[in-house]
Order: structure tokens, then C-alpha cells, then sequence
């Protein structure tokens, strides 16, 4: 899915770097250039498939596990739909939360010079909304009845997060390319979430 709706975003973004290249006089449009761009074309789209494969394997793995640890607390009857709400869950804390602090720019998109920044704030807020959802789901099996505490304590707690946490160092405002790759990217991710759920809820239902 990645290749189909994400990857125009970021042939379209080198594109633009490309020509930013050859305006500056930094690179030459000759054939030696795009001989070598075509080998960095290659090597990107294979990695991608590759560092695809490791992380949602991984995400899986973390998935599985955690659902094996909730599955006689989680709503709902059937594995299926248990599989689907944690899924949700899960997508909301360490997908969509995050994402809205640090939505992700397109390679060459942004100063380079923050990308280590930006990526050590997004995981910082992902193990921070991720573990504060583990303990007030712990607080909520303490609460019983009052479970709606815990998941109002949750809202507040991230609220606090979401604002105390740094600006993005390099925000991005009008460019309609860095838009379209947010968006398709918000759809392959949210997609890939519930291809988890369906398939992790089918397989336990077998």
C-alpha cells in the first residue's frame, strides 16, 4: 500500500529536490546523474519493502503479545472484535496521538539538520503515550466499575503531554505535497492496523 499511495509523495518530493540541485548548480542534469539517481531509486524503493516487512513484523509481535495479555478484560465477545477494539486502541495511542504532535515530512522535505530531533520527539512521545495508557489501563481494572476514571484520566494525561511536549522543530505549513503524503500515509498506517485486527481475530476465532 506504501507503494501505491505513499511513494508518488516521495518521488515527487525528490523531484523537487532534484531540480533545486540543478537550479543551485549543486548537480548537473547529465546522464552520470540520473545513472546514479536510478541505482539510489532502486536501493530505496528495496529497502522500504525491507524496513516495511522488519517493522510490521515487529508491531505484530507487539500486538499479538499484548492482546494474549488483555484478551479476558477486552469488550466484546468474540476474538474478532476483541482483536478489532484493541487494534483501535492501539492505533489511537502509539499511531494517531503521536502523529498529530509530529506528523511525518517526506524525505528532503524540512531541515535536515533536525531529523534526528524530530525523530527522538515522535518515539519519545510514542513510549510516553504508550506506557501511560498501560497504567491507567492497570488503574481501570483496579477501578472495576469506574473504569470511565482511568480513561479520563488518560485523556488528561496525554493532553498535559501534547502540550508540554516541544514544537515541531520544523514545522511545515503550506505545501499541498506534504499534505497528500500525511494523508496517504494516516491511510496505509490505519489501514495496516486493521488488517491486524481482522487477521489476528480471525486466526484466534479458527
Amino acid at each position: 500500500m506504501n507503494l501505491v499511495f505513499v511513494e508518488p509523495s516521495l518521488d515527487q518530493a525528490i523531484g523537487i529536490e532534484n531540480q533545486n540541485l540543478f537550479a543551485t548548480g549543486e548537480a548537473e542534469d547529465n546522464s552520470e546523474f540520473w545513472i546514479e539517481y536510478d541505482g539510489y531509486i532502486t536501493w530505496q524503493k528495496s529497502g522500504q519493502v525491507f524496513a516495511g516487512g522488519i517493522l510490521g513484523i515487529s508491531i505484530g509481535a507487539l500486538f499479538g503479545i499484548v492482546f494474549v495479555l488483555s484478551r479476558n478484560t477486552l469488550p466484546e465477545k468474540t476474538d474478532l472484535k476483541k482483536a478489532l477494539v484493541l487494534a483501535g486502541v492501539m492505533w489511537i495511542v502509539i499511531y494517531f496521538i503521536p502523529f498529530l504532535k509530529y506528523p511525518a515530512n517526506p524525505p528532503t522535505v524540512g531541515d535536515p539538520e533536525t531529523v534526528v530531533l524530530r525523530g527522538v520527539l515522535y518515539l519519545t512521545f510514542i513510549a510516553i503515550s504508550g506506557f501511560g495508557a498501560i497504567g491507567f489501563y492497570k488503574l481501570s481494572q483496579k477501578l472495576k466499575t469506574r473504569k470511565f476514571i482511568a480513561a479520563a484520566g488518560y485523556i488528561a494525561f496525554i493532553g498535559i503531554i501534547f502540550v508540554a511536549m516541544p514544537e515541531n522543530p520544523d514545522r511545515i505549513t503550506t505545501m499541498d505535497l506534504v499534505d497528500h503524503f500525511r494523508m496517504m500515509s494516516a491511510f496505509t498506517v490505519s489501514l495496516y492496523w486493521l488488517s491486524l485486527g481482522l487477521i489476528l481475530g480471525s486466526m484466534e476465532s479458527l
